[in-house]
């Protein structure tokens, strides 16, 4: 076995040596299509609160598993990978749109910066201004969990498919060819759970698209926060129980920015050896578990929308 040949933000430790083929992420890949082709035919003998149940954790672990495969698992072939992540069971995020504005999240040093970071939650000063009275309540009460929950998905499938209409109106590069790449894929996604399945685009947006989608937001709700070092503005979520297999233990979320190329199931005990390094480093800003988000933000912003450093000012 050989070291992986991946992008430099990829690379992996020059003591870590990667397989050929990672078995644990092929395999869960594997078993999440299962499981979603079983829940999809097998709906209307299912009562909905457990369909409901079983289509929010499998699309929130497909979101995880396409993660793992932005990052070059589980194969050294990049095709291969893409492949494996081409099917996007939310219909309305494209893989490879998905893995470009990730990998420009993980330049580090620009991290919660509005004007450099696409997974940012903050806003310049200038566009908050900008922000329609309604638009700022949205936001507002996103920054609580709660909110975040309940609106964070339509609102945040919203402006994405609202931004993206912009990009392909502006040809920007590579966004074209990504939804070209996806469309026909997620109409073959439609026909089966449509014309196949017979269930209702309602039905699938309620209890699978919708639901998925906020239990992804739980983990990404309390990751980072603006600080003016760049290591101290990502989070660790530590004893997440069964939520840190549903996220593949990307709630060590320092760990991860610091070796992103380190697959789902070595990030635990890298983080374990490295954990007291990485708090000191982070400035401590680690939670014991999602309860502890929950009590801390249920009801309480986590931040306030506009950026503390206001663009440039919070480059590190």
């Amino acid at each position: 076995m050989l070291p992986i040949d991946l992008k430099p933000h990829e690379k992996p430790h020059p003591t870590q040596i990667v397989p050929a083929i990672e078995w644990p992420t092929l395999g869960l890949t594997i078993v999440i299509y299962g499981l979603w082709l079983g829940l999809t035919w097998f709906h209307a003998a299912i009562p909905w609160p457990l369909e409901l149940i079983g289509g929010a954790w499998i699309i929130a672990w497909h979101g995880s598993v396409q993660h793992e495969l932005i990052h070059g698992h589980p194969t050294r072939a990049a095709a291969v990978n893409r492949a494996l992540g081409l099917p996007a069971l939310a219909l309305f995020l494209p893989f490879d749109r998905y893995r470009a504005l990730h990998i420009a999240h993980h330049r580090n040093e620009y991290l919660t910066d509005p004007l450099e970071d696409p997974e940012t939650h903050y806003w310049t000063a200038t566009d908050w201004h900008r922000l329609h009275p309604a638009a700022r309540i949205m936001v507002h009460g996103s920054a609580r969990l709660a909110g975040r929950l309940l609106i964070g998905p339509p609102w945040m499938i919203a402006r994405f498919l609202w931004h993206e209409a912009g990009r392909l109106w502006r040809d920007e590069p590579g966004v074209r060819a990504a939804w070209a790449a996806h469309l026909p894929v997620a109409t073959l996604i439609v026909v089966w759970v449509v014309a196949v399945c017979g269930i209702s685009p309602l039905h699938y947006a309620l209890l699978f698209i919708l639901p998925g989608t906020a239990l992804l937001m739980i983990r990404s709700f309390a990751e980072h926060r603006a600080a003016p070092e760049a290591a101290q503005r990502t989070a660790v979520v530590e004893n997440a129980g069964l939520l840190g297999w549903l996220f593949l233990f990307n709630n060590l979320h320092s760990a991860h920015h610091e070796r992103p190329g380190l697959p789902w199931y070595q990030l635990p005990r890298w983080y374990r050896q490295e954990r007291h390094r990485l708090l000191q480093e982070n400035g401590g800003l680690v939670y014991q578990g999602y309860g502890d988000v929950i009590r801390r933000y249920l009801i309480h912003p986590h931040d306030q929308p506009v950026h503390p450093f206001d663009g440039a000012a919070n480059r590190a």
